[in-house]
C-alpha cells in the first residue's frame, strides 16, 4: 500500500511541476532564471514591513523570511569547530534535543598547524555537511584574526600570527563549507585581537599595518574563497563600532574588495540605527535592546534595524536605497543556501567525519623537542607508563565560549593511550594538579565532575613518587577552556602555565629521565623547564578524536608533521605588544574608566612587526620559532635555484629545491619560502612568509618543490599612495624548515 501512495505522491509532485512550467511562474521562484533577475523580482513584490523584518533576528539564531512569498527563514549556527547544540528560541538555555550532538573537530589553531590545504578543504567540507544536515544556512566561522598577543583568550579559534598562512588556509575551508550550500561567515572583521574590554577597545592602527597584517586574511576569504558572509567585530576602530564601521564595511569590504555577500553583526555588536543603515551592516543579531536577555517577546521589534529604522523611513528622514541593498544581499544569501535546490542533504556524526577529525588532529600535532629520540615510545621495552595531569582526563570539547560543543563523543587522552598501549604496558594515572574540576560551560554540560579534595602538595608528591618507578612519564597539561585561559570574553593573565604546573613538571623531570610533556593549548606558553624535559609535544584542542590522535603520534603509528603557526616566546616581554605596543589598553584610560561603556584606546605601536617579524627585528631568540616542528625522520634540503635572476613587474619567478627523506621511515616536511627585501625606502621585516608546501616522502625518497611568485610577494602597502608598491632592487628568497632554520637562499632582482 505504501508503495502505491508513494507513486501517487510522486505523480502529483511531477504534475504540479509541469503545470508550473506551463503557467506563469514568478521569476523569483523560477530556478532557470539568473539569480540577480530573481532577486529583483522578489524585491519588487515585498512590502516595507517584510523588508524590515528580514534584516534583523526573530530568535537567538534565526531571521525571518517572507512566508507570503515562500522565502524561507535563515538559520545560523556557531562554529567554527563543530555545530552548536540547539538553544531555546528566545533564551541561551539548551533546548534539550537528543539529536543535536556533533563531531567536534580540532580547533582552528590545530588546522593551521597542519600547513596543509587539503586538510583545510576536508575540514570545511566535513563541518559543512554537519551544518547542512542540521538545516543551518550560515556557519559562524572561520575566525581569521591575527595573533597579536599570546594572552588573547580567543586565539585558539584563529589560524595563527602570519597573514599569508592564514590567508592561504582559510580559502579551502570556506570552499569546503560552501560546497554544501552553507555560507561561511568569516569573523571577526576586524582587529578583534583581544577579549579584554572587547566591546569598548579602540585599536589605534595605521593604514600600512591594517593592510599588511590585519586585513589580508579577510580579503583572501572574500576574493579567493568567495565567502558569502562576513561577521563584524565587537571592538571599535577609529572611534566607530566595527559592526557598522564605514571604513571597514563600506569603503574596504564592499568597495575595494567588491564583496557581494551579507555583513552580519556579532551578537550584540550593533549600537546605532543610522550607522547601521548607512555604514554597511545587513543583518542584526543579539542586540541588547528592551530586555532581550530575559527573552521578552517584542524585543526583536526594538532592534536598531527594526521599528526605529521603519519609523525613520515612514517619517521621510531616510530613504529605502540602503534597505533595498541589504535585502538584495540577504536574498542572494538565501538563493545560495536555504533556496538552493542543488544543496546536498549533509550528514551528522558519521564515521567519515570522525576519520576527518582524527586525520586533521594527527597532522596538526607538533613535536617541539625530542632530545635523544625518546619519542616514539618504544613499546617493546615498556612495562609501566605513568600518565600525569588533569588534561589527560578533562573534556575539552565543552568550554571556551560560543564554540562550546555537545560532542557525540570525546576520546580523552588517557583513554586513547590505554586503548593503544594497555596490551603492551601497564598504564597508571596520577592527577598531579587540579585546574578546573567543573563540567558546565555556556550551557553545555560535560557530565564530568573532577572535584578533588586532596591538597595540591599531596597530589604533586603522589605523582613524583609514582614517576620514580616507571619506564615513561607522560605529563598531559597546559591550558583549558575556562575563564582566563583559552576562552571567549576573557584573556589570559600571564604566559606561564596555570595551576602550578611548572613546579610539577620540574619535579617529575628530576626523578625520571624519560619525561614527555604534552601541552594542550591554543596559545603559546612559557616553558622554564624546557632544557630539563627531553620530549615536548604541542597538542592543541583536538576534538572528538583527541585520545586516538595523540596516542598514534606518541607511539609512532603516525609520524608527526605539524608546525607552529605562531611563535613561542620565553617570556611575555618577548612579544611587541608587551614592550613597545599597548596591551590591554591605554593605562590612563583604563585607570579612569568607571563605566563598561568607556572607550579604551589600544595603540598598536609595533606596527607591522607582529609575531616572528618582531622577533627577527629585535634579534630575540624564541623558545620555539614560527614554522618549527620536528619529525621521527630527517630531511635534507638541497640548494635552491631560481629560474631567472631578474624579473620585471609583470613577470613571475620560480624557485626550486630538492627535499630528501634521509631517515628510515616515511614522513612529511613543510618547506617554507620567505622573501627578504634587501633595501627598501620603508622599514620592512627581515623576512616574510610568501609560500609553503607540505611534501610527503617515503624513506629515502626525494622530490622537487617549486614556488612561483610575482610582484605581489615583493610588495608593501604605501599608505600615502594607498596602493601596494614593489620597489625595484635586490631581493632574496629564503627556503627553510622554520622562521629561524633557513637552509638555503638565492638572490634576484626586480627591474
Amino acid at each position: 500500500m505504501k508503495k502505491y501512495v508513494y507513486i501517487i505522491l510522486l505523480f502529483l509532485t511531477e504534475l504540479t511541476y509541469l503545470n508550473a512550467q506551463e503557467t506563469n511562474v514568478p521569476t523569483y521562484l523560477n530556478f532557470d532564471k539568473p539569480i540577480e533577475e530573481r532577486i529583483n523580482d522578489a524585491l519588487s513584490r515585498m512590502t516595507l514591513a517584510e523588508k524590515i523584518a528580514m534584516i534583523h533576528a526573530q530568535s537567538k539564531f534565526s531571521s525571518p523570511g517572507v512566508s507570503r512569498l515562500g522565502i524561507p527563514e535563515i538559520w545560523m549556527t556557531d562554529g567554527p569547530h563543530g555545530i552548536r547544540p540547539e538553544v531555546l528560541w528566545d533564551e541561551w538555555d539548551q533546548a534539550g534535543w537528543t539529536n543535536d550532538s556533533c563531531i567536534a573537530f580540532p580547533a582552528l589553531t590545530c588546522l593551521a598547524a597542519t600547513w596543509n590545504r587539503d586538510m583545510a578543504l576536508l575540514y570545511g567540507k566535513s563541518i559543512g555537511e554537519e551544518a547542512r544536515y542540521r538545516k543551518k544556512d550560515v556557519l559562524l566561522g572561520p575566525g581569521v584574526n591575527i595573533y597579536r598577543t599570546p594572552l588573547n583568550g580567543r586565539n585558539f579559534e584563529y589560524l595563527g600570527e602570519d597573514p599569508f598562512l592564514t590567508s592561504t588556509m582559510v580559502v579551502p575551508y570556506i570552499k569546503g563549507v560552501q560546497s554544501n550550500g552553507v555560507a561561511a561567515c568569516v569573523k571577526h572583521f576586524a582587529l578583534n585581537n583581544q577579549e579584554f574590554k572587547r566591546h569598548t577597545m579602540n585599536p589605534v592602527v595605521d593604514d600600512r599595518t591594517l593592510y599588511e597584517i590585519y586585513l589580508p586574511a579577510f580579503k583572501s576569504a572574500v576574493q579567493n574563497g568567495g565567502a558569502w558572509a562576513v561577521m563584524g567585530a565587537y571592538n571599535l576602530f577609529r572611534d566607530q563600532h566595527a559592526c557598522h564601521n564605514r571604513l571597514l564595511l563600506k569603503d574596504i569590504l564592499k568597495g575595494e574588495w567588491g564583496f557581494d555577500g551579507v555583513v552580519i553583526s556579532d551578537w550584540g555588536g550593533a549600537h546605532d540605527t543610522k550607522q547601521a543603515i548607512f555604514n554597511g551592516l545587513d543583518m542584526e543579531f543579539g542586540s541588547w535592546t528592551n530586555g532581550l536577555s530575559a527573552g521578552t517577546g517584542n524585543a526583536y521589534d526594538d532592534y536598531y534595524m527594526a521599528i526605529p529604522y521603519l519609523k525613520l523611513i515612514q517619517e521621510g528622514k531616510v530613504g529605502t536605497k540602503e534597505l533595498d541593498d541589504k535585502i538584495r544581499r540577504i536574498l542572494r544569501l538565501a538563493y545560495r543556501t536555504s533556496m538552493n535546490k542543488n544543496k546536498p542533504f549533509g550528514s551528522l556524526g558519521s564515521p567519515e567525519h570522525s576519520d576527518a577529525g582524527r586525520r586533521i588532529a594527527e597532522e596538526g600535532i607538533v613535536l617541539l623537542r625530542n632530545k635523544g629520540n625518546i619519542l616514539p615510545i618504544d613499546l617493546t621495552k615498556s612495562k609501566k607508563i605513568l600518565v600525569v595531569g588533569e588534561n589527560a582526563i578533562k573534556m575539552m570539547t565543552v568550554g571556551g565560549g560560543s564554540s562550546s560543543l555537545k560532542a557525540k563523543y570525546e576520546i580523552l587522552p588517557l583513554d586513547g593511550l590505554k586503548k593503544r598501549i594497555a596490551s603492551n604496558a601497564e598504564i597508571i594515572y596520577a592527577r598531579g594538579y587540579v585546574g578546573d574540576p567543573t563540567g558546565e560551560y555556556n550551557g553545555v554540560k560535560s557530565g564530568q565532575n573532577l572535584k578533588e579534595e586532596r591538597p595540591a602538595e599531596v597530589l604533586l608528591n603522589e605523582a613524583v613518587s609514582l614517576a620514580k618507578d616507571v619506564d615513561y612519564v607522560i605529563f598531559i597539561g597546559g591550558l583549558n577552556k575556562s575563564d582566563h585561559q583559552d576562552c571567549e570574553d576573557t584573556d589570559r593573565e600571564g604566559l606561564e602555565l596555570p595551576y602550578n604546573q611548572d613546579k610539577l613538571i620540574e619535579a617529575l623531570a628530576k626523578v625520571n629521565k624519560n619525561l614527555i610533556v604534552v601541552n594542550i593549548s591554543g596559545n603559546a606558553v612559557a616553558m622554564p623547564w624546557v632544557n630539563d624535559v627531553p620530549a615536548i609535544v604541542q597538542s592543541w584542542y583536538l576534538g572528538s578524536e583527541t585520545g586516538n590522535a595523540l596516542a598514534a603520534v606518541l607511539v609512532g603509528d603516525v609520524n608527526p608533521s605539524g608546525k607552529l603557526p605562531m611563535t613561542f616566546g620565553r617570556k611575555l616581554t618577548d612579544y611587541a605588544p608587551h614592550t613597545v605596543g599597548e596591551y590591554p589598553g591605554n593605562k590612563e584610560q583604563l585607570a579612569k574608566s568607571s563605566k563598561g561603556s568607556d572607550t579604551i584606546n589600544v595603540a598598536y605601536n609595533e606596527g607591522i612587526f607582529v609575531g616572528y617579524r618582531w622577533f627577527d627585528k629585535e634579534k630575540i631568540k624564541p623558545l620555539f620559532a614560527f614554522g618549527h616542528g620536528l619529525s621521527y625522520t630527517t630531511f635534507e634540503y638541497g640548494k635552491v635555484y631560481a629560474d631567472k635572476n631578474e624579473i620585471s613587474s609583470d613577470e613571475q619567478i620560480s624557485f626550486s629545491i630538492n627535499i630528501k627523506n634521509t631517515g628510515n621511515r616515511d614522513g612529511a616536511e613543510i618547506v617554507q619560502l620567505y622573501i627578504k627585501d634587501i633595501k627598501s625606502s620603508l622599514p620592512r621585516p627581515v623576512k616574510e612568509l610568501k609560500g609553503f608546501e607540505k611534501v610527503f616522502l617515503k624513506a629515502g625518497e626525494s622530490k622537487n618543490v617549486t614556488f612561483t611568485i610575482n610582484k605581489d610577494a615583493l610588495s608593501f602597502f604605501d599608505a600615502d599612495k594607498h596602493e601596494w608598491v614593489a620597489e625595484k632592487g635586490d631581493f632574496e628568497a629564503l627556503i627553510g624548515a622554520s622562521a629561524t632554520d633557513i637552509k638555503t637562499s638565492v638572490k634576484f632582482n626586480l627591474k
